[in-house]
């Protein structure tokens, strides 16, 4: 199965899990999340594997997530409306968001996708 690696060019960490990834030599689907942001269905799967905790997949250092429309309006919406909005809104995912079969994987922190695709470097 083909990884989906949804990134933000101008994203550090987005960078230096790109370079991992091409050093280990993955194939992946590189898709910009602003334009193009996962759908609630991979949302879904990124928020069960954080143990249902939203604010894990939120990029909650985004100008949109500061946005007092968003931010005040955000604690009453139901775990649907979120990840509606996120769907919508790429900006306020947290990234790098990769996704492989059952490889749910956001940020960048290289002994974590280590530990996660340690079956696939073997």
């Amino acid at each position: 199965m083909k990884m989906k690696f949804y990134q933000y060019e101008k994203c550090e960490s987005c960078r230096k899990a790109r370079k991992w990834l091409n050093h280990k030599r993955f194939a992946y689907e590189s898709i910009e999340i602003r334009e193009c942001p996962p759908p609630v269905k991979e949302l879904k799967a990124m928020l069960d594997a954080h143990g249902g905790r939203l604010k894990k997949i939120m990029n909650t250092s985004s100008m949109d997530y500061r946005d007092p429309k968003v931010k005040e309006k955000l604690p009453q919406m139901t775990e649907k409306d979120v990840l509606s909005l996120l769907s919508t809104r790429g900006n306020l995912i947290k990234r790098p968001f990769l996704i492989s079969g059952n490889i749910y994987l956001q940020g960048f922190k290289p002994d974590l996708w280590e530990k996660a695709f340690a079956s696939l470097l073997k």
